[in-house]
């Protein structure tokens, strides 16, 4: 790992790419138009991005169609494109230090983070359905003697990945990845703020052997590329990660059109579950703090909502305020920070508001809040006196700001942890296996973790229940949102 100097000395060495990706070339905005993208830790000016609108939008599309049509990509044989996913994931892993200085630069997060973690998984999503793609096969359906009946999946066409900016390549390649292997055209949209690895990949695509049109990157506003894209009748499919309210717009958007089909992974307001029994509740109170403040808190799964029995609460939050020291904001690019800034300093607003919302309701702070400056940092935040009827209990912050709320029992705890209209993940801590698994059974979460906050690989899937969202990213899964099943049937 560089030193936070040699960080510093890379960035001043690194020309940004402002520019949209399209047809395999990079190009302004038609209207040249852009948009002013800022570091979050500094408050300063990073860069002119490409303002993308509709006539960008239409003339991606139109040549993401022609290479779909073209067949280029799809009807290569699967060792074909293996190699060019591998290539593509071995070129991200050749950058990655440079791709990790624009995402920390970008989004405000710990260098450490986006250099460990963060493009090393966008690498290794890459390679995980590389080596998918030639493992998935048909079926052959039980008929009468005189019939053949196949079961084929064959790529959608046209997909639009609209991704947010907490983890903006890493999520990215979550998509990219089924996508492209299933043998797809992709556009990518990344969020306006956090453009900068997106557009990267474009020159990393040329060189792994995409051709022209398969992957673009435009660039540019929800409300103008996103919207054109959700409204486009040439695309097949939007995948999306964000906010449960965008998701809605995008479902809007695909039933006034084309009735294109919507994956999107929404928000979460995540309950995790930590039981007496439980026999190491220094380890669970560290998991608790992580679970939280990791990323700053502005996790989609992100473990907002600590429920504690009430037996052990006091003692439990003494042991997370502990554990949650180790979160104290530093400059990102210090590769000793655990947190960096938020987003923007209107993110940081909001969620501090939410902590003002807190206390009106009745919740105490314990620890955490505003830190002044030119960068939009927050200490993380404590709350106690929590019941979940508040606001803080019910509705996504996405930021580092916790909720103990004290439950009764088994039953109690999950009552509280069902009720809200989120359920994408969920913790039980207990050291009774049989708790653990009718406790599990019985949360409505598309993940729920035994011991343990956010654990997996790629071979898990990843989405919600209720609106949390539909569909699932990771393992196999992924594939069925980028493919169009088939039936043929013969009469012989």
């Amino acid at each position: 790992m560089k030193s936070q100097s040699d960080w510093i000395e890379l960035q001043n060495q690194t020309k940004l790419e402002t520019r949209a990706f399209i047809n395999g070339e990079y190009c302004q905005a038609a209207d040249n138009s852009t948009f002013e993208t800022v570091n979050p830790a500094t408050g300063k000016k990073l860069a002119d991005i490409a303002r993308c609108k509709q006539q960008d939008v239409d003339i991606a599309v139109s040549h993401a169609r022609q290479a779909f049509s073209a067949g280029d990509w799809q009807h290569q044989s699967p060792a074909s494109r293996k190699a060019v996913l591998q290539r593509f994931a071995d070129l991200i892993s050749s950058h990655q230090e440079t791709l990790a200085l624009l995402e920390s630069l970008d989004t405000g997060k710990p260098i450490s983070h986006a250099h460990s973690t963060d493009i090393p998984g966008a690498a290794a999503s890459l390679r995980w359905y590389a080596e998918a793609l030639d493992k998935v096969y048909g079926e052959v359906a039980p008929t009468e003697k005189d019939v053949h009946a196949f079961i084929s999946h064959q790529p959608i066409g046209v997909v639009a990945a609209i991704v947010p900016w907490n983890f903006p390549l890493w999520l990215a390649c979550w998509k990219l990845g089924p996508a492209l292997a299933a043998g797809n055209s992709v556009i990518l949209k990344p969020s306006e703020k956090s453009s900068l690895t997106a557009i990267y990949l474009g020159q990393l695509a040329n060189e792994a052997g995409f051709p022209a049109g398969v992957f673009q990157v435009v660039t540019g506003f929800g409300y103008e590329a996103g919207e054109a894209l959700a409204r486009h009748q040439d695309v097949n499919c939007i995948t999306f990660t964000g906010s449960t309210k965008v998701a809605g717009q995008l479902m809007v958007s695909a039933g006034e059109t084309n009735l294109k089909r919507v994956w999107a992974e929404a928000g979460g307001k995540n309950a995790n579950i930590v039981f007496a029994n439980y026999n190491n509740l220094d380890h669970a109170a560290a998991e608790a703090a992580g679970g939280c403040f990791y990323n700053q808190g502005e996790v989609c799964v992100a473990a907002t909502r600590l429920l504690v029995e009430e037996s052990i609460k006091d003692a439990f939050i003494d042991k997370v305020v502990s554990a949650s020291q180790r979160f104290a904001p530093k400059d990102p690019l210090d590769p000793s920070s655990c947190m960096g800034a938020l987003i923007d300093h209107e993110h940081k607003q909001k969620v501090l508001d939410y902590v003002s919302l807190a206390q009106q309701e009745g919740a105490t702070v314990i620890c955490g809040g505003d830190i002044e400056g030119d960068g939009a940092f927050v200490a993380p935040v404590i709350l106690d006196n929590v019941n979940n009827q508040m606001r803080v209990a019910q509705e996504e912050i996405f930021g580092p700001v916790l909720c103990v709320i004290p439950f009764k029992d088994e039953a109690d705890a999950i009552r509280i942890a069902n009720d809200s209209r989120y359920g994408l993940g969920a913790a039980v801590w207990t050291s009774d296996l049989s708790q653990a698994h009718r406790v599990a059974k019985q949360l409505e979460a598309g993940s729920v973790w035994v011991n343990n906050y956010n654990e997996g690989d790629m071979t898990v899937p990843f989405g919600g229940f209720k609106m949390s969202g539909n569909g699932r990213d990771k393992s196999l899964h992924a594939f069925d949102k980028f493919t169009e099943t088939k039936t043929t049937w013969i009469r012989l």
